[in-house]
């Protein structure tokens, strides 16, 4: 496959992972089984073409900057489930998840480390 292929299906699934973890804050509890199937299979999405990107573009030689990017992804993908059982934390989780979000965009595009 093509690594536009793998830009296309990671950079798509970020935005829904992100945009249901944020909905899975508000949401009400009824809903909870669909958004965490829908935040579970975008969260999968993101770690496949994560690997696949860094096996078609960097031959598996991993760097200081993609575990900055595996911490963000962990993270993140756990915060949906948490939104639901803590709702007093709906704020710091947020706030949680903007940093992460951050963190991992600067280590792409600055590769710090």
């Amino acid at each position: 496959m093509s690594p536009t292929v793998y830009h296309i299906i990671h950079l798509v699934s970020l935005f829904v992972l992100f945009g249901y973890t944020f909905y899975a804050f508000a949401a009400p509890a009824e809903t909870r089984k669909r958004i965490l199937m829908i935040t579970g299979i975008a969260s999968l999405l993101v770690l496949i073409s994560g690997f696949g990107l860094i096996s078609k573009l960097y031959n598996n030689q991993f760097a200081a900057w993609m575990i900055v990017k595996l911490v963000a992804w962990l993270g993140l993908s756990a915060l949906a489930g948490l939104g639901f059982r803590r709702r007093g934390s709906v704020g710091v989780f947020a706030a949680v998840a903007i940093a992460l979000t951050v963190a991992a965009v600067v280590a792409v595009y600055v590769k710090p480390l």
